[in-house]
């Protein structure tokens, strides 16, 4: 337990410390100089030492009040600033948004600027994890999920189905599905068993190619790295025909052959027992319209 002289006391000594005038001390405290010299004569019984030299219109620091004077002016400026900030947080809203690693770094992030743009008053964090986060606990917001429809307990709205197809650098030279027998591919691994996981086995299946082992090749467990990989000419990827549409349009990557195969359906996620602060609602309504923009870019 800390054994502190009333806070007013130090208040008064530090004020008066720092003007050098027990009247420029009362005026910043708006208390009279009768009771800053109070104060600091019950500062100085408690601590038995003499803290200033009081002379005709002028008080000097002793030595002793030297060093406890530039503690507690550090230590006041330091409060002053942690009000300052909970004063600050208080003011803002906060809204969490959880998706997978590579859909954050590919579709969330490079969209962020655009809505703090017209939302500058609230705080996005964007929480990147292959799990799933429990959003009736508050560990988030809103989510972006991949897969079935979630579980009960949540409102989910579907956004859409992305394609996918074999995705690699144009240094490879691909040119037909038979080339796949020459290259490495690229898989991440997708944490439900789902069977409309987009997998280099159902891919071959349904491009009817044989000769091609669809389990042979370079893991990951991120889609994100796969992308990497195929962008460092790795490998050939099966990969998000969305999350790599700049690289496509830059030709960094080539989709040289179909057939596309469509994945599991993307669901905009919120907890059915929390309801949505005005912030969060309007994150998910900015959420609700870039996908609705996506689509239409798709069918165009």
């Amino acid at each position: 337990m800390r054994r502190l002289p009333p806070l007013a006391t130090l208040r008064a000594f530090e004020a008066a410390a720092r003007h050098l005038s027990f009247k420029r001390a009362a005026e910043e405290l708006h208390v009279t100089p009768t009771a800053i010299s109070h104060q600091v004569r019950l500062l100085e019984e408690s601590l038995g030492k003499r803290l200033f030299e009081r002379r005709v219109r002028q008080v000097v620091m002793t030595p002793e009040a030297q060093g406890l004077f530039q503690v507690l002016r550090d230590g006041f400026d330091a409060f002053a600033r942690a009000l300052d900030e909970v004063a600050a947080r208080s003011t803002r809203a906060a809204v969490t948004v959880t998706a997978t690693t590579a859909f954050t770094n590919k579709w969330l992030v490079p969209r962020v600027a655009a809505f703090r743009a017209v939302r500058a008053d609230i705080d996005l964090k964007l929480l990147a994890t292959e799990d799933v986060v429990d959003l009736n606990a508050g560990a988030a917001d809103l989510a972006l999920r991949f897969g079935r429809r979630p579980t009960p307990g949540h409102v989910a709205e579907p956004l859409f189905v992305d394609q996918f197809a074999p995705v690699a650098s144009p240094r490879l030279g691909l040119a037909t599905p038979g080339d796949l027998s020459s290259v490495t591919l690229l898989h991440f691994d997708w944490r439900n068993n789902d069977p409309d996981a987009p997998t280099w086995s159902r891919w071959l299946a349904e491009a009817k190619v044989q000769g091609v082992d669809g389990r042979a090749g370079l893991r990951f467990s991120d889609e994100s790295h796969a992308i990497q990989a195929a962008i460092a000419g790795h490998g050939v990827g099966l990969l998000s025909l969305m999350l790599v549409a700049d690289e496509l349009a830059t030709r960094t990557l080539v989709a040289p052959f179909g057939p596309e195969i469509a994945s599991v359906t993307c669901y905009l996620v919120q907890s059915a027992q929390r309801p949505l602060s005005e912030a969060a609602a309007a994150v998910r309504d900015w959420l609700l319209s870039e996908c609705a923009a996506l689509t239409v870019a798709a069918r165009s």
